[in-house]
Protein backbone atom coordinates (compact mmCIF):
# COMPACT_ATOMS: atom_id res chain seq x y z
CA UNK A 1 0.00 0.00 0.00
CA UNK A 2 1.53 3.64 -0.79
CA UNK A 3 2.10 6.53 1.58
CA UNK A 4 0.29 8.67 2.12
CA UNK A 5 1.33 12.59 1.68
CA UNK A 6 0.13 14.69 4.03
CA UNK A 7 0.90 18.38 4.05
CA UNK A 8 1.06 20.07 7.58
CA UNK A 9 1.72 24.04 8.10
CA UNK A 10 5.24 24.05 9.80
CA UNK A 11 4.05 27.39 12.09
CA UNK A 12 0.70 26.47 12.83
CA UNK A 13 0.23 22.15 12.31
CA UNK A 14 -3.50 21.73 12.48
CA UNK A 15 -4.77 19.34 15.26
CA UNK A 16 -6.28 17.18 13.07
CA UNK A 17 -3.82 16.20 11.19
CA UNK A 18 -1.34 16.04 13.65
CA UNK A 19 -3.86 13.07 14.92
CA UNK A 20 -4.12 11.55 11.54
CA UNK A 21 -0.02 11.01 11.79
CA UNK A 22 -0.65 9.95 15.84
CA UNK A 23 -3.09 7.15 14.67
CA UNK A 24 -0.04 5.86 11.90
CA UNK A 25 1.99 5.87 14.28
CA UNK A 26 -0.27 3.65 16.95
CA UNK A 27 -0.90 1.09 14.04
CA UNK A 28 3.03 0.58 14.06
CA UNK A 29 3.13 2.38 10.51
CA UNK A 30 6.57 4.18 9.78
CA UNK A 31 6.28 8.13 9.41
CA UNK A 32 8.79 10.78 7.67
CA UNK A 33 8.73 14.24 9.29
CA UNK A 34 10.58 17.27 8.91
CA UNK A 35 13.27 18.71 11.88
CA UNK A 36 15.05 21.39 12.38
CA UNK A 37 17.77 19.94 10.36
CA UNK A 38 17.04 16.90 7.74
CA UNK A 39 14.12 15.06 7.17
CA UNK A 40 13.89 12.02 9.63
CA UNK A 41 12.13 9.08 9.37
CA UNK A 42 10.59 6.88 12.31
CA UNK A 43 8.35 4.87 14.42
CA UNK A 44 7.39 4.32 17.69
CA UNK A 45 10.13 3.54 19.79
CA UNK A 46 8.45 0.49 21.75
CA UNK A 47 7.03 -1.17 18.37
CA UNK A 48 9.90 -3.68 17.63
CA UNK A 49 8.61 -5.10 14.23
CA UNK A 50 8.30 -0.95 13.02
CA UNK A 51 11.96 -0.56 14.52
CA UNK A 52 13.06 -3.37 12.65
CA UNK A 53 11.36 -2.71 9.76
CA UNK A 54 12.99 0.93 10.03
CA UNK A 55 16.48 -1.01 10.17
CA UNK A 56 15.80 -2.88 7.02
CA UNK A 57 14.82 0.10 4.90
CA UNK A 58 18.48 1.82 6.22
CA UNK A 59 20.23 -1.74 5.61
CA UNK A 60 20.77 -1.93 9.42
CA UNK A 61 20.95 -4.47 12.25
CA UNK A 62 18.39 -3.31 14.61
CA UNK A 63 20.91 -4.02 17.56
CA UNK A 64 23.71 -2.14 15.72
CA UNK A 65 21.66 0.78 15.18
CA UNK A 66 21.82 3.96 16.43
CA UNK A 67 18.82 5.36 16.29
CA UNK A 68 17.66 8.83 18.05
CA UNK A 69 14.79 8.86 20.20
CA UNK A 70 12.78 12.26 19.29
CA UNK A 71 11.37 13.70 22.33
CA UNK A 72 8.50 17.04 22.56
CA UNK A 73 11.24 18.03 25.69
CA UNK A 74 13.23 17.34 28.36
CA UNK A 75 10.39 15.40 30.18
CA UNK A 76 11.45 12.46 28.66
CA UNK A 77 15.36 12.21 28.67
CA UNK A 78 15.50 10.62 32.62
CA UNK A 79 12.60 7.96 31.47
CA UNK A 80 15.61 6.80 28.71
CA UNK A 81 19.21 7.82 30.21
CA UNK A 82 20.40 8.24 33.39
CA UNK A 83 24.04 9.83 34.74
CA UNK A 84 22.40 13.05 33.79
CA UNK A 85 24.92 15.61 36.16
CA UNK A 86 23.40 18.91 37.39
CA UNK A 87 25.91 20.79 34.79
CA UNK A 88 25.08 18.98 32.03
CA UNK A 89 21.49 19.10 32.58
CA UNK A 90 22.04 22.90 32.13
CA UNK A 91 23.27 22.99 29.04
CA UNK A 92 20.98 21.07 27.44
CA UNK A 93 18.15 22.74 28.84
CA UNK A 94 19.70 25.79 27.03
CA UNK A 95 20.52 24.10 24.00
CA UNK A 96 16.67 22.67 23.32
CA UNK A 97 14.96 22.55 21.45
CA UNK A 98 18.10 22.53 19.31
CA UNK A 99 19.77 21.11 16.14
CA UNK A 100 21.73 18.42 18.66
CA UNK A 101 21.84 14.99 19.68
CA UNK A 102 22.66 14.70 22.87
CA UNK A 103 24.02 11.29 23.91
CA UNK A 104 23.82 9.44 27.35
CA UNK A 105 23.88 5.72 29.19
CA UNK A 106 20.92 4.40 28.66
CA UNK A 107 18.84 3.43 31.68
CA UNK A 108 17.09 0.24 32.11
CA UNK A 109 14.15 1.53 30.71
CA UNK A 110 15.26 2.35 26.93
CA UNK A 111 14.14 -0.76 24.73
CA UNK A 112 15.76 -3.08 23.43
CA UNK A 113 16.28 -3.98 19.65
CA UNK A 114 17.55 -7.03 18.28
CA UNK A 115 17.25 -8.51 21.94
CA UNK A 116 20.39 -6.36 22.83
CA UNK A 117 20.41 -4.12 25.64
CA UNK A 118 21.16 -0.31 24.98
CA UNK A 119 24.43 0.97 26.51
CA UNK A 120 23.74 4.27 25.51
CA UNK A 121 20.68 6.23 23.90
CA UNK A 122 20.84 9.32 21.16
CA UNK A 123 18.42 12.46 22.55
CA UNK A 124 16.85 14.99 20.54
CA UNK A 125 14.45 17.69 21.15
CA UNK A 126 14.47 19.21 17.56
CA UNK A 127 13.22 23.06 17.32
CA UNK A 128 9.92 21.99 14.68
CA UNK A 129 6.68 22.61 15.54
CA UNK A 130 5.31 19.50 13.45
CA UNK A 131 7.58 16.64 14.72
CA UNK A 132 7.22 18.01 18.63
CA UNK A 133 3.49 18.05 18.51
CA UNK A 134 3.21 14.78 16.77
CA UNK A 135 5.39 13.47 19.96
CA UNK A 136 3.24 15.64 22.46
CA UNK A 137 0.34 13.83 20.88
CA UNK A 138 1.65 10.59 20.85
CA UNK A 139 2.85 10.74 24.80
CA UNK A 140 6.20 8.75 23.67
CA UNK A 141 8.95 9.30 22.06
CA UNK A 142 9.52 8.57 18.19
CA UNK A 143 12.62 6.76 16.85
CA UNK A 144 14.59 8.53 14.66
CA UNK A 145 17.20 8.07 11.49
CA UNK A 146 18.13 10.67 8.60
CA UNK A 147 16.45 10.00 5.68
CA UNK A 148 19.18 9.79 3.14
CA UNK A 149 18.47 8.79 -0.18
CA UNK A 150 21.85 6.93 -1.13
CA UNK A 151 25.96 7.51 0.35
CA UNK A 152 26.56 9.58 -2.38
CA UNK A 153 24.00 12.55 -1.18
CA UNK A 154 21.48 13.23 -3.36
CA UNK A 155 20.71 16.77 -1.82
CA UNK A 156 17.29 17.50 -3.51
CA UNK A 157 15.77 14.42 -1.79
CA UNK A 158 16.89 15.54 1.02
CA UNK A 159 15.56 18.68 1.42
CA UNK A 160 12.40 18.08 -1.00
CA UNK A 161 9.17 16.43 0.44
CA UNK A 162 7.93 15.72 -2.60
CA UNK A 163 10.72 13.96 -4.31
CA UNK A 164 11.15 12.02 -0.66
CA UNK A 165 7.34 11.05 -0.81
CA UNK A 166 8.78 9.74 -4.80
CA UNK A 167 11.61 7.54 -3.04
CA UNK A 168 10.10 6.62 -0.28
CA UNK A 169 6.14 6.03 -0.94
CA UNK A 170 6.60 1.63 -1.06
CA UNK A 171 8.37 1.70 1.51
CA UNK A 172 6.79 4.03 4.46
CA UNK A 173 3.06 4.77 5.20
CA UNK A 174 3.19 8.19 5.79
CA UNK A 175 5.09 11.06 4.34
CA UNK A 176 4.78 14.55 5.99
CA UNK A 177 5.49 17.74 3.51
CA UNK A 178 6.54 20.56 6.36
CA UNK A 179 8.63 22.54 3.36
CA UNK A 180 11.49 22.39 2.43
CA UNK A 181 14.36 20.68 4.70
CA UNK A 182 17.77 21.10 5.31
CA UNK A 183 20.81 19.42 4.47
CA UNK A 184 23.02 19.55 7.08
CA UNK A 185 22.49 17.06 10.15
CA UNK A 186 22.13 17.60 13.75
CA UNK A 187 25.66 17.83 15.79
CA UNK A 188 25.89 15.30 17.77
CA UNK A 189 27.62 15.35 21.72
CA UNK A 190 28.99 12.63 23.74
CA UNK A 191 28.00 13.55 27.59
CA UNK A 192 28.36 10.07 28.86
CA UNK A 193 31.88 11.25 30.59
CA UNK A 194 29.81 14.24 31.84
CA UNK A 195 31.42 16.32 29.26
CA UNK A 196 30.53 17.50 25.87
CA UNK A 197 32.82 15.74 23.52
CA UNK A 198 31.79 16.42 19.76
CA UNK A 199 30.59 13.17 17.93
CA UNK A 200 29.40 15.00 14.69
CA UNK A 201 29.74 18.84 13.93
CA UNK A 202 26.48 19.50 12.40
CA UNK A 203 24.07 22.34 12.32
CA UNK A 204 24.67 23.28 16.35
CA UNK A 205 27.10 24.91 17.76
CA UNK A 206 27.17 23.47 22.02
CA UNK A 207 29.88 26.24 22.24
CA UNK A 208 28.08 29.00 22.69
CA UNK A 209 25.96 27.22 25.54
CA UNK A 210 28.85 26.08 27.66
Amino acid sequence: MAATLLRIHPDNPPQNRILQVVEVLRKGGLIIYPTDTVYGIGCDINNAKAVEKLCRIKGLKPEKANLSFICHDLSHISDYAHGITTPVFKVIKKALPGPFTFIFEASPNAPRYGGVKRSTVGIRVPDNQIVRQIVKEFGTPIVSTSVRVSEETLEEYVTDPDLIFEKYRSLVDLVIDGGFGGNVPSTIIDCTNDDFDLVRAGLGDIEQFL
